[in-house]
């Protein structure tokens, strides 16, 4: 399975067009369709079926699709990371990250590290531990910022001093607005609005002392951003973390002796990073053992 083959099926996955993929990708439309063919006799499975003129996927295309994509992607990581010289340190570090206040203390470290390495640019992923693991595992990111209370073990990492406090995000006009903390009782029958990731999941039905599934959840979500207008808009109550958004007609109120939760800086071992991941994993580590950060 060649990766010019690979770009072709995405290319027709994009168009659902053999012909109007043919022309994009500059060859001809029977040289598509036979490279198409032997990809699905090599493959042993069919890729599209074909509806209304139009070329859709199968259940199988569209895993194909997810994973052509992931090849190609680290395929051009792989050729950045390489083709430059040893002696320069550029090149762009991938850092998954989710909703903390920690990220201002990673922050400024990227600054810093950008300053002493201007040629070094940062792409910043937002998403959940689960997929940050994952994508970490896969080698889509060189690190993130996740809960302390992943497993450890299969990483190392810096933690990080930010506290990051649990509560829940009401509307100033909620019954429950005035308080100074939040206590279980009051809210074991308010509909709640929670992040899909279950480590957060597990961690708020320990602090209620209530099963996950006997809790009155109403949605859940992955952005504080979305579960802020979930809230604005009546639908319960978000359970997040303390951030510095500023919602209109929203407030945040802490949970009553919560588990505190910290979070890390993590990445997997390995023999070879890349220059600049390696020289960015270096200058941490010399600011942890400095500062004690």
């Amino acid at each position: 399975m060649e990766l010019r083959i690979l770009k072709y099926f995405l290319m027709v996955a994009k168009e659902e067009n053999i012909t109007k993929a043919a022309k994009s990708l500059y060859i001809t439309q029977p040289t598509l369709s036979r490279q198409l063919a032997q990809l699905e006799e090599e493959l042993g499975v069919k890729l599209f079926t074909r509806s209304n003129h139009k070329i859709l996927l199968t259940e199988d295309g569209k895993f194909l699709q997810r994973r052509a994509r992931e090849i190609l992607y680290l395929t051009e990581k792989t050729k950045k990371e390489l083709s430059y010289d040893n002696e320069i340190v550029a090149g762009e570090i991938s850092i998954g990250c989710g909703e903390f206040l920690g990220m201002n203390e990673v922050a400024k470290l990227l600054s810093e590290f950008q300053e002493k390495y201007p040629n070094v640019k940062f792409d910043i992923y937002s998403g959940t531990a689960e997929d940050i693991i994952y994508r970490i595992e896969h080698g889509f990111l060189d690190m993130g910022l996740v809960f302390d209370y992943i497993n450890k073990e299969k990483y190392k990492f810096i933690r990080l001093k930010q506290i990051e406090e649990w509560g829940l995000l009401l509307r100033k006009d909620h019954k429950l607005a005035s308080n100074k903390f939040i206590y279980p009782e009051e809210i074991k029958k308010e509909s709640v609005i929670i992040s899909k990731n279950k480590l957060i999941q597990n961690e708020f039905s320990n602090w209620m002392g209530i099963p996950m599934e006997k809790l009155n959840v109403g949605a859940t979500f992955t952005l504080v951003y979305n579960a802020a207008m979930m809230v604005k808009n009546g639908m319960g109550m978000a359970v997040c973390l303390k951030l510095e958004n500023n919602f209109e007609d929203l407030k945040f109120i802490p949970f009553y002796k919560a588990a505190i939760s910290k979070t890390i800086l993590a990445w997997k071992p390995c023999l070879k990073y890349s220059v600049a991941t390696g020289k960015f994993i270096k200058f941490i580590e010399e600011k942890r053992n400095a500062t004690n950060f």
